[in-house]
């Protein structure tokens, strides 16, 4: 039978429903709310507060109090997100990870992890503690953890080999994986790449480094019996020029035998421009496209325009005004109806605005400016 918790004279809550409210909070406002009253401390008790549980503060204080005040709930998360300060006090460090350990160490229910950082590094800090607190987690056999997502994307730390492959044994059931977290340095191999998709057949949603790939370790995904692979991110930058660049058939064919397929790439300044129309094959079903250079890119504009019309809904582009990329970047309004953002961090003349405008019909956010501003430039949204 549903409690009803009564505030002042005729209010009436659910207790559900005040789970429910809770459910949004971080750890350390889930210990303040605690403390408020006795029904608010039992509702804290329902399994569905603690299916997605957010670590977030740069505060010790409240928030390790409520570590050891939850650490008997802890077992019932399932979506773990932290975010870790990155200040010289490693306090909010130690007990984000203390934080994993409990929400590994018990029930076992873990089945995503999401691990992000906020503000500024300490001089020459390289998240080693933070990345081998993890590995240790993966490591403890006793708790039997299999996780169904990872997402590192924001945790700017060079990952390892032996970290991603530890994910992997442990994970077989792993569906979605993100590990392309724009690092200075990648040092996860093509091998490392390969067990992970040998070991995780349910892996739909592939986030890595472009040098981390070949066509010999993505044939692993054209295998009978394999899930539809439905999102692929890549980040490239200067050590994909070493790399041999994935050839427009093989797309062709990864592209048939998983028909839903969508591609998000990020082309980073430190590739050589050269290299940007060897990576970005005619065949590969864009979704998202950020070009983050300072040089001339009006041919590829009119390159992406040309192959991707059908399937492109976002744009990024850093590069140098001209008459040349507005004429570019009208015809790419002309031949992208599908798309959705465009963010271009030049000077553009009105005849570009107004062509995106007028052609792009499911266009909600663009960032096109006809006069310099100071930094950042801000986005208009459209309603």
């Amino acid at each position: 039978m549903t409690k009803t918790l009564r505030f002042g004279c005729e209010m009436k809550f659910p207790e559900e429903v005040l789970a429910n409210i809770f459910s949004y909070l971080p750890l350390r406002d889930r210990y303040s709310s605690s403390l408020v009253c006795k029904p608010w401390a039992q509702a804290l008790n329902y399994p569905s507060v603690w299916y997605y549980t957010e670590v977030s503060r740069c505060e010790t204080g409240a928030e390790d109090h409520g570590l050891q005040h939850f650490c008997h709930l802890l077992g019932m998360v399932k979506h773990l997100k932290i975010i870790v300060c990155q200040l010289k006090d490693v306090a909010n460090r130690d007990m984000a990870l203390r934080v994993l350990s409990q929400a590994t160490d018990q029930s076992n229910r873990l089945q995503k992890l999401s691990v992000s950082c906020m503000g500024e590094f300490p001089l020459f800090y390289s998240g080693e503690d933070i990345l081998h607190g993890i590995e240790a987690v993966l490591l403890n056999e006793a708790s039997g953890l299999s996780l169904r997502e990872v997402d590192f994307r924001d945790m700017p730390f060079t990952l390892s080999d032996q970290l991603i492959r530890n994910i992997a044994q442990r994970s077989p059931d792993l569906q979605r994986i993100y590990i392309n977290n724009q690092a200075l340095v990648c040092n996860v191999t093509v091998n490392t790449i390969q067990q992970l998709l040998v070991s995780c057949p349910k892996v739909q949603v592939l986030g890595a480094f472009y040098a981390s790939l070949s066509e010999k370790v993505l044939s692993e995904l054209l295998l009978p019996g394999r899930a539809p692979l439905k999102l692929l991110e890549l980040y490239c930058e200067r050590s994909d020029k070493y790399v041999p660049a994935i050839s427009n058939g093989f797309w062709e064919v990864l592209h048939k035998r998983h028909p839903s397929l969508s591609v998000n790439v990020i082309l980073n300044h430190t590739l050589p421009a050269k290299k940007f129309l060897k990576i970005l094959q005619p065949s590969i079903p864009i979704r998202d496209l950020e070009l983050l250079t300072y040089t001339y890119l009006v041919n590829e504009v009119n390159f992406v325009a040309a192959s991707y019309g059908t399937t492109l809904e976002k744009l990024v582009l850093q590069t140098t005004s001209s008459a040349e990329l507005d004429l570019a970047l009208v015809g790419l309004a002309s031949s992208c109806p599908h798309l959705r953002e465009i963010h271009c961090y030049c000077v553009v003349t009105q005849g570009v605005v107004q062509a995106f405008c007028t052609k792009c019909p499911h266009l909600w956010r663009y960032t096109l400016k006809t006069r310099k501003e100071p930094h950042p430039w801000t986005c208009t949204v459209i309603k």
